[in-house]
């Protein structure tokens, strides 16, 4: 028979994981009330109050427009990682091939493989290649390789959950694969989808390493500048483009899983 464990004989350990959690989120929580300070250090606590930080990153031009580059880097990466992984992940679950589990272990190797590795191969075939260092594309296809195993992952485990006789009965009464794909089974895989495309993006958004290797000057990712800023000249300017990383690395997870728990409450509301 099992035991009841009360609230208060599991205090200690709601104690160590509530600490746990504080050195995890304390560091990056702390740069958003530095980012308002109105000193040209960087304290914490501020001495005084302002936005003059984040009216400086909008002004200066090198912030404007790394923001715009990762912006555009990581909704290219997101679309093309997506497209790319469900495909290949529904290719591997419905396929019966031989080569399906050496294909699907090639596709989530980079997350065993250093990124300075990945980052180092990507600048040789782009400098071999001629045309492709600082570039969007460049950047993109990058970023999509340390993105991938992100979609893979995530779409497989959507795949093994669901029940792809539904797919067979839409092609046994006329549908072809595609549209039988497109209208019942995909539907269902909406938030393993919504997932790979957030992950795929906020992986892109804060890439640092690849983007120190294959872009410069116009085409520098905002990681990319504001590693360069911490390096070379510390600027209060740092605390307000964290803070605006954090939130959009932040906000879209968030939301996401908001929706997910909206939808299953649902769902659970119909069963019922």
């Amino acid at each position: 028979m099992e035991s009841h464990v009360s609230h208060r004989e599991r205090l200690w350990l709601y104690s160590l994981v509530g600490l746990v959690l504080f050195f995890l989120v304390a560091p990056a929580i702390i740069v958003i009330p530095v980012s308002f300070s109105s000193t040209m250090a960087m304290s914490f606590p501020p001495s005084g109050w302002s936005l003059r930080w984040y009216e400086s990153f909008f002004q200066q031009e090198k912030w404007i427009g790394a923001l715009w580059v990762s912006l555009r880097v990581a909704f290219g990466t997101m679309i093309l990682t997506t497209i790319v992984g469900v495909a290949a992940s529904y290719a591997l679950n419905q396929g019966r091939f031989g080569l399906r589990n050496l294909i699907r272990t090639t596709l989530v190797a980079p997350l065993a493989v250093p990124a300075i590795l990945i980052a180092v191969g990507v600048f040789f075939i782009y400098a071999a290649l001629g045309n492709m260092l600082n570039t969007i594309w460049g950047l993109i296809l990058g970023h999509s390789v340390v993105a991938m195993p992100f979609v893979i992952l995530t779409m497989t485990a959507g795949f093994n959950s669901y029940d792809a006789s539904q797919e067979m009965v839409a092609r046994s009464l006329g549908a072809n694969r595609l549209k039988a794909f497109l209208t019942v089974t995909l539907p269902q895989l909406k938030f393993s989808v919504a997932t790979s495309m957030l992950l795929s993006f906020l992986i892109s958004f804060d890439e640092l390493i690849i983007s120190l290797m294959v872009s410069s000057g116009p085409m520098s990712t905002l990681p990319r500048v504001t590693f360069a800023t911490l390096r070379d000249d510390v600027d209060p300017t740092l605390a307000a483009a964290s803070s605006l990383m954090l939130v959009v690395t932040s906000l879209p997870p968030l939301i996401l899983h908001l929706l997910s728990m909206r939808a299953a409450r649902k769902e659970g509301r119909d069963a019922g």
